[in-house]
């Protein structure tokens, strides 16, 4: 059970405190004046592990929202839907969907609930469920919101299976690279700098590279750690100018994703209710790219002025807004978004394997490179000692 830390009164008016186990903070309150005490505040208790937000606790949203909207489609009451799931589940997620019970017996909605965790639940998420509960949809609104929500984290697993290869190749060269330069070329080097023969010039360099990994790798290791910082700053002072860099990729590889995920974000919003002004609103905060986002903006403030939305897009694609604008006359501007999302979704797929497919014998061409000035400036010294003796 959760843990809650409390505050209250003894009976002879003297302050008290303590940490009581209980299902929920009513429950909690409940058990303080079991003992005797009169609460004076009850919250979660701060020293609690199980509430400390974790990548994986973000990452069981999309199976959580399935879960719910099963059980809310099989004619389960909520109350007891989310004490189905609270019992299911284990540390962070059990201390919050007790909360979140426990705040809609107390006659908050499920929306108001969710505002509570926003840590975990996006905006476009508690308005969903908000639109839900107007409509008495939301059954079917969770049901989408988890469709929506698999197919976002389906994304970002491609993404991430994408990355893996080259990170691996990256991280191995480095390694081997290292251990060359530090414990293998200064045993063959020593032989070279002990010969009064002017050495080529390429095993100068190659005795400079080793010698400098030997005796300076400390600083390298600082070089790069003060490199990475000072990124990490300049990203965070300027976030526009990395995401208009990220725009400018070769092959407009992030743009597909960028655009994509816009499309699909405003049709699921749209599709579930929400006004047009809203869903842009939303959409804008998802996309991921401060640039595209201020742009999203603007065009919602000129479509609040009473333009069109294919009009307001400015420096989006014109296929893309050719496609709002027949959406827009038609009155389907949803279901054209989500034909338009499939379509960048698959543009990203295939680019990513075609980056993939350039990246591989690009990575083994340069390894192919490195190994061949080490052995081409090994193997000239010999060769000149080698005349010598003759």
């Amino acid at each position: 059970m959760p843990l809650f830390d409390y505050t209250g009164y003894k009976p002879d008016g003297s302050n008290t405190s303590g940490v009581i186990e209980a299902d929920g903070p009513q429950d909690a309150a409940s058990s303080v004046r079991a003992l005797g005490i009169y609460p004076k505040d009850v919250r979660t208790h701060a020293d609690k592990v199980s509430w400390k937000l974790s990548s994986n606790d973000a990452a069981l949203l999309p199976a959580v929202t399935r879960q719910l909207s099963t059980l809310i489609a099989a004619g389960v009451p909520l109350l007891e839907s989310l004490k189905s799931l609270s019992d299911e589940h284990s540390g962070f997620w059990k201390s919050m969907l007790v909360n979140i019970r426990e705040n809609i017996a107390g006659g908050a909605s499920l929306s108001r609930a969710l505002e509570v965790e926003k840590r975990i639940f996006p905006d476009f998420y508690i308005n969903m469920v908000a639109a839900g509960e107007q409509s008495g949809r939301l059954g079917s609104v969770l049901e989408n919101l988890s469709v929506f929500l698999e197919k976002q984290d389906a994304m970002r697993s491609k993404i991430r299976s994408a990355m893996i290869y080259p990170l691996f190749m990256s991280v191995i060269g480095f390694v081997v690279l290292s251990f060359l330069f530090m414990f293998v070329l200064p045993k063959i080097v020593r032989i070279f700098e002990n010969t009064k023969n002017a050495l080529p010039m390429i095993t100068r360099i190659l005795i400079a590279i080793s010698s400098l990994f030997v005796n300076y790798w400390w600083a390298l290791l600082l070089l790069a750690a003060g490199l990475f910082y000072g990124f990490r700053k300049f990203r965070e002072k300027n976030p526009s100018a990395i995401d208009r860099m990220k725009l400018k990729m070769p092959g407009d590889l992030l743009q597909s994703l960028y655009y994509g995920r816009f499309a699909r974000t405003t049709a699921f919003l749209i599709a579930g209710g929400l006004p047009l002004l809203r869903s842009l609103e939303l959409s804008a905060r998802a996309i991921g790219n401060i640039v595209l986002q201020e742009k999203i903006m603007s065009a919602a403030t000129m479509v609040a002025e009473g333009s069109r939305l294919s009009t307001a897009l400015s420096g989006f694609p014109s296929v893309l807004l050719q496609l709002i604008a027949t959406g827009e006359k038609s009155g389907t501007l949803a279901e054209v978004l989500n034909r338009a999302a499939e379509s960048y979704e698959s543009q990203f797929e295939r680019k990513v394997q075609k980056a993939l497919s350039l990246l591989e014998p690009s990575m083994i061409l340069l390894m192919g490179l490195v190994v061949g000035f080490i052995v081409l400036a090994v193997l000239l010294p010999m060769f000149q000692l080698n005349q010598l003796v003759k």
